[in-house]
């Protein structure tokens, strides 16, 4: 039976002074009785000679210094894990919401996890197919990859982010897929939408969803995303299945941070995140990836919303030297209307040449998706030239460069949430609108392929 202490000197937001403890360590796990009966959780944060400063899981309401009881239980945070949680729905702690039955664990995990040894990790190189031709087409997904997307208040990550997970798989394979999706401070609707929108599409069967609201305490937003890689973890390394892991929202894991920081009177970082908010990004991130001798695998979209749109704001900024790219999303096109509004060119997957080619896409693919990039990107530069200059100052050329990027803008990236399109699809559409130019200004592709597909009719 553990030993229990009524020595609590100090509460102070989520944060409690215990003095006189023994044999009490970092990370362990702990009970708090109130005099009413009441249990709550609580985790050592820190341990100083017989001292323990314990962080708080649920609110702080009601604890009577005098009376109420610690019990530390010699164990750190764990997570009861099995296949039945496919189709699952649990709160920031992995407790169930979803109505149902405690899960019976087949283990249980510490959900500190280890993020994997570099020389144990396999290079990603399959490619995942999301439906989403931005996407899919010029930012390409690979199997083990970390992409976050980045976004701004106001903008559908919420919508994309559902897409995404009712609609990727990897291809030509017969091996199971799963999605885990953790949510982070979100709103009862937004909740109720991710909830809604899996179950009409029959996606929740393979989705373990974890869901921290808003109004749940700040700790267990920070316990939130540990939980989710727990259960990927063992769907991925036990059961051998490819997990595919979706954050929302990460902003609000940081500030949570933040708060816990700041009530622990840290000396704070940049824009008062404390300074070790990279290494605690690099301890979440890094534990998606493939192992060596394994034939599951995790990968990663983390999605954050940019502080007033700064890419240089400490989360997105630390998030960027983590990853291997990012999808951002843009403030004008949505307001063009554009579904989903991503801005290829600043995004950018560093791992798509591996997923990309014939036996994984279309061996048109990279030659393709490089013109798509250079003839948008002169398209852009002509539509800016014509508002300074007026349209009469452009040549006929630009002026087919500009229509091209508008065309660009509405049939390839501009596709709807519901629309899954495969990659032929993708690349015929690309093949599609590059037909739409001169032959001689596609000087990235090779022949034999515009022999192939240019001015052919879909």
């Amino acid at each position: 039976m553990p030993k229990e202490y009524k020595t609590i000197e100090e509460v102070a937001g989520p944060l409690m002074l215990v003095r006189k403890v023994e044999d009490v360590s970092y990370d362990e796990l702990g009970e708090i009785e109130l005099t009413n009966g009441e249990k709550r959780r609580c985790r050592v944060l820190e341990v100083d000679g017989d001292n323990a400063l314990v962080q708080l899981f649920e609110n702080s309401a009601g604890i009577n210094l005098s009376n109420s009881k610690v019990r530390f239980l010699g164990r750190s945070m764990e997570l009861g894990v099995s296949s039945d949680m496919l189709g699952r729905v649990f709160d920031g702690l992995g407790r169930p919401i979803d109505g149902g039955l405690d899960i019976l664990p087949d283990k249980r995990m510490d959900v500190g996890g280890l993020p994997m040894n570099p020389v144990a990790r396999n290079y990603p190189q399959e490619f995942i197919q999301t439906g989403i031709s931005a996407i899919d087409g010029l930012n390409t997904l690979v199997r083990g990859q970390k992409l976050p997307i980045f976004s701004a208040s106001g903008l559908p990550h919420a919508n994309l982010a559902a897409q995404i997970a009712r609609q990727a798989k990897v291809r030509g394979t017969s091996e199971k897929f799963a999605v885990v999706f953790a949510a982070m401070g979100i709103t009862f609707e937004e909740s109720s939408f991710f909830t809604k929108s899996f179950k009409n599409t029959g996606a929740l069967d393979r989705t373990v969803m974890f869901i921290n609201l808003a109004n749940d305490p700040a700790i267990e937003r920070i316990a939130t995303p540990k939980m989710a890689l727990t259960a990927a973890e063992y769907l991925a390394f036990e059961k051998n299945m490819h997990v595919l892991v979706i954050m929302t929202d990460i902003t609000n894991y940081a500030d949570a941070l933040r708060e816990v920081s700041a009530a622990r009177k840290e000396v704070p970082g940049r824009r008062g995140y404390p300074g070790y908010m990279y290494t605690d990004l690099a301890s979440i991130y890094e534990r998606a990836g493939r192992q060596k001798g394994r034939d599951g695998s995790i990968t990663l979209i983390p999605i954050l919303t940019m502080p007033e749109d700064d890419k240089t704001h400490p989360i997105p900024d630390l998030t960027g030297y983590i990853t291997e790219g990012q999808i951002i999303l843009s403030r004008e096109l949505y307001r063009k209307g554009v579904e989903p509004p991503i801005d290829v060119l600043p995004s950018l997957s560093r791992l798509k040449d591996k997923g990309i080619g014939e036996g994984k896409t279309r061996r048109d693919h990279a030659s393709t998706m490089n013109q798509l990039f250079a003839a948008y990107a002169r398209g852009k530069d002509a539509k800016e030239l014509m508002v300074i200059l007026g349209e009469s100052a452009l040549t006929d050329i630009d002026k087919m460069y500009a229509n091209f990027a508008d065309n660009f803008e509405k049939k390839y990236v501009s596709q709807g949430y519901e629309n899954n399109r495969s990659i032929e699809d993708t690349l015929n559409i690309g093949w599609e609108l590059l037909s739409s130019l001169p032959r001689s200004e596609l000087k990235r592709i090779k022949d034999e392929f515009l022999d192939e597909y240019y001015g052919k009719k879909w």
